[in-house]
């Protein structure tokens, strides 16, 4: 008997030794010509190239990746904490590559018989991905990313590593990094993102396309709760945090107008002197700051009188119809934020129609306030017909709108006090 237990023994040093043998030469070969990590030390993202006004308002942003770097020392821990929740759970923790992971995402994919394969990359796998390997899917490409991840794990800290990650990660929209993906999809700064809103930005990496909330709403939903429920369970939130954060929908703003001043046609002929003047590289990665010539208020003066020209022709011609309509207002705050305003809106904002009554219609715009529309003010809306206006006077909101119409509004303009 002992002398079997000691055979057996031997036969598995023996493996052991001839695996350690395998590993070794594995490694030697696959670590010849690995590109260089030192250069992660003169990380430089490419600068956003901006157009200002003569006002100093910002008219338009040039980049091929629209990121604005932010050091780790200023990146929220809760938006930290939701991307390692959702991403890489013990990435304080492994020495760049995570065995547990490798085989817990083998395991899985293999359980699901050909369908959804989940990955067991770690944070720094990824950022050895995106700033020193190609994307190819390949054994080869795998084996080098998990000796690079090691290798860089030794050199950096880990808050260099996931601040290299939280800057270079792209998210969606042409967006990369943390601090512009929270201006493009909340126009909010990240300091000010709320728990479900980080939650959000960290289900993106996976598949930023597919996670988009305007197309598939729920399924978007589903993977922000699933990163919630993570950090809950890592202990990052409380459970009353969690269900409060669960519970909330998803509400995407666009940027302040107050910020931006609209003028394509000026821009884009900047565009091209500048492009022409310095070169394509200078205008897309330089960080020019381009100061014009361009007024704001004569420009909004020009922008009211040709969209007053474009109602009043519109009026003479009839009404088209709503831009488009909702289904069901259960929820229609949600709804109206994820619907996309026409280009050359203007001043105009989305609306929803709530309520219709003879005399007015009650609406819903995508801040959460409401307002009114009043009978006579639609008095030119009959039906379009071969582009002329037919059918009988409007004497009844009904005519005009019914629940569920997205059409687009403007305030009216205060009464004068002549007293």
């Amino acid at each position: 008997m002992m002398r079997v237990m000691l055979g057996l023994a031997v036969l598995a040093m023996t493996g052991l030794i001839f695996g350690l043998i395998v590993l070794f030469f594995i490694l030697s070969y696959y670590s010849k010509g690995l590109p260089d990590y030192s250069q992660l030390d003169k990380y430089e993202p490419p600068h956003v190239t901006r157009l200002y006004t003569a006002d100093g308002r910002v008219l338009e942003e040039y980049a091929k990746e629209k990121r604005v770097f932010v050091p780790i020392s200023h990146i929220p821990k809760r938006l930290q904490q939701a991307f390692i929740a959702a991403e890489d759970q013990n990435f304080y923790h492994h020495p760049g590559i995570d065995v547990t992971a490798i085989f817990r995402a083998a395991a899985t994919n293999f359980s699901s018989g050909g369908g959804s394969l989940v990955g067991g990359s770690t944070i720094t796998q990824q950022v050895v991905k995106n700033f020193l390997l190609t994307r190819e899917q390949s054994l080869e490409r795998k084996i080098r990313e998990a000796i690079l991840a090691f290798r860089i794990t030794k050199a950096y800290s880990k808050d260099k590593i996931l601040e290299l990650y939280l800057n270079e990660i792209y998210l969606g929209f042409g967006t990369y990094g943390v601090a512009a993906a929270s201006l493009n999809y909340f126009n909010k700064s990240i300091d000010d993102l709320t728990i479900e809103e980080a939650a959000f930005l960290a289900s993106l990496p996976k598949a930023p396309a597919h996670y988009d909330p305007r197309r598939n709403y729920q399924r978007v939903k589903d993977r922000r709760d699933w990163v919630i429920s993570r950090m809950r369970e890592d202990g990052y939130i409380t459970a009353e945090e969690s269900i409060a954060a669960r519970q909330a929908p998803i509400l995407l703003r666009q940027r302040d107008e107050t910020e931006y001043v609209v003028a394509p046609n000026f821009a884009e002929e900047v565009r091209r002197e500048i492009a022409k003047r310095y070169g394509e590289d200078m205008l897309y990665k330089g960080g020019l700051a381009i100061h014009t010539t361009l007024e704001p208020k004569f420009q909004r003066y020009a922008e009211i009188a040709l969209l007053d020209a474009i109602m009043s022709y519109e009026q003479r011609h009839g009404y088209k119809g709503p831009y488009k309509i909702m289904e069901n207002t259960s929820d229609w705050q949600r709804e109206l934020s994820l619907i996309q305003k026409p280009a050359g809106a203007g001043r105009w904002k989305l609306a929803v129609v709530l309520k219709v009554e003879p005399a007015r219609a009650q609406i819903g715009l995508d801040d959460g306030t409401r307002g009114s529309m009043q009978v006579e003010d639609v008095t030119w809306a009959r039906p379009r017909v071969n582009n002329a206006p037919t059918g009988e006077a409007i004497s009844r909101m009904g005519q005009v709108v019914s629940p569920g119409d997205v059409i687009l509004v403007e305030a009216k303009p205060a009464p004068e006090n002549n007293t």
